[in-house]
C-alpha cells in the first residue's frame, strides 16, 4: 500500500508535464487560429484546432494525433 502512495505523485506529475508540453506546442496555433475562442473552454478550442488542422504546426498536429484527436 505504501508503494502505491509513493508512485501516484510521479504518475500525476508525468501527466501534468505531458499536458503542459501539449499546451506549449499548440499555443501559437491557438492564438493564430482560435483567438476568439480562447475563453470559451478547452473543448471549443479543440474543435477550432480541428477545423484548422491543415494549417497547424507539425508540433501541434503531433500532439493532437498522439492524444487521439
Amino acid at each position: 500500500m505504501a508503494r502505491f502512495f509513493f508512485i501516484v505523485p510521479f504518475v500525476l506529475l508525468a501527466s501534468a508535464a505531458s499536458a503542459q508540453q501539449g499546451q506549449d506546442a499548440c499555443a501559437r496555433d491557438v492564438s493564430r487560429f482560435c483567438r476568439a475562442h480562447m475563453n470559451d473552454g478547452d473543448q471549443i478550442v479543440l474543435m477550432c484546432l480541428k477545423e484548422h488542422r491543415a494549417r497547424l504546426s507539425r508540433a501541434c498536429e503531433k500532439v493532437l494525433t498522439d492524444h487521439g484527436q
